[in-house]
C-alpha cells in the first residue's frame, strides 16, 4: 500500500508523558487521493482545535520491514493528556465527536491503544 497524501502534523506541544493515547485508522480506500485527503483535512481541523489533547501526533507507517512491525494501517495519531480524567473529557469534547461524524465512513477499523506513565 503506497498513500502519498501530505500528513503535516499541527503543531504538537511538549510530550506529556501522564497519559498516551494512540489510535491506528485503516482507512476503506487507502490508495484514494480524495479520501485520504478529505480523512487529514477532517483530522487536522479537529486536532488544531481541541482543547485538551497535548502532543498532537499524525503519522503514516514507516513502512519498516521486520516481523514484529505491522505496516497495515492508514494513519494513527498519538495524544498525550495530563490525566486519565482529562483524556475522558476529550472523548466526549464536540470537535472530537464532530471529526468521528465527518469521517467515520472512510474507515473500516479503528484501534485504541491507551497508557497511563510509569
Amino acid at each position: 500500500m503506497s498513500v502519498s497524501c501530505n500528513t503535516e502534523s499541527p503543531k504538537a506541544k511538549e510530550f506529556d508523558s501522564n497519559f498516551a493515547h494512540v489510535v491506528y485508522f485503516w482507512l476503506k480506500n487507502p490508495d484514494n487521493q480524495e479520501d485520504c485527503r478529505a480523512f487529514e483535512a477532517s483530522l487536522k481541523k479537529f486536532l488544531s482545535t481541541s482543547e485538551y489533547a497535548q502532543t498532537k501526533f499524525i503519522g503514516q507507517p514507516a513502512n519498516t520491514p521486520r516481523e514484529v512491525v505491522d505496516n497495515s494501517w492508514t494513519y494513527s495519531i498519538i495524544l498525550t493528556f495530563p490525566s486519565k480524567e482529562v483524556q475522558a473529557k476529550y472523548q466526549q469534547e464536540p470537535v472530537h465527536l464532530k471529526f468521528i461524524e465527518e469521517s467515520e465512513h472512510l474507515w473500516e477499523k479503528v484501534q485504541v491503544y491507551d497508557s497511563v506513565g510509569l
